[in-house]
This record gives C-alpha cells, structure tokens and sequence, in this order.
C-alpha cells in the first residue's frame, strides 16, 4: 500500500472516531441512556461472536473427530494389508528353503 493511501485510509479512520465521539457526545438521549444502548450493542456482538465461536469449535470438533476416524481406519487397512504382506513373504522364504535344501541334497550325493 503506497504511503498516499496509508495516510488517506488513516485519516477516514481518524475522522470516522472523531465523528462517533461527537456523536455519544451530543446524542439527544440522557447519558444513561446512550451507555445503556452502548452496552446492549457491546452485548449484542459478544453474544454474535460467542454464537460464532461456538459454531466454528463444533465444526472443527466435527472435522477432527471425522479425520481420527478416517485415520484410524487407515491404520487397520495398513496393519491388515502388511499382515497379508508378512504371510506372503514367510511362504516365499519357505518355498525357498524347501528348494535349497533340494539343492543341497543332491550336491551332497
């Protein structure tokens, strides 16, 4: 952002606090009045960003608790496929072994 719009943005801002100042400061309402519609704004957007709070933590619990379950079942998949695996490999090395141990007798003939 160039410094002309730096400093153009920081005056809107400034003169948008200014004017919200007068603006509490000359209301036609009692200060009593303008503090307690204050608070009930100030309460109405924490009870807004509460409620989005709320919803996003239970999304993301959601997500999270969908992925430990996908993981989970991505675990047992690979623990059953490297059982097959495992079995596989033993029945190979022993048919090697039954065919060396062929080898074997005949050159020991």
């Amino acid at each position: 952002m160039s410094n002309t719009t730096g400093n153009t943005l920081l005056a809107v801002l400034a003169g948008v606090a200014i004017g919200a100042g007068l603006g509490i400061l000359y209301a036609p309402d009692k200060g009593s009045k303008t503090r307690g519609k204050l608070k009930d704004s100030f309460d109405d957007a924490k009870n807004d960003l509460q409620s989005k709070f709320d919803t996003v933590s239970l999304q993301l619990t959601d997500k999270l608790t969908t992925a430990k379950f996908d993981l989970e079942e991505t675990y047992e998949d690979l623990v059953s496929n490297m059982s097959h695996k495992t079995e596989e490999v033993i029945s190979f090395l022993e048919e090697k072994l039954a065919e060396l141990k062929r080898q074997n007798a005949k050159l020991q003939k």
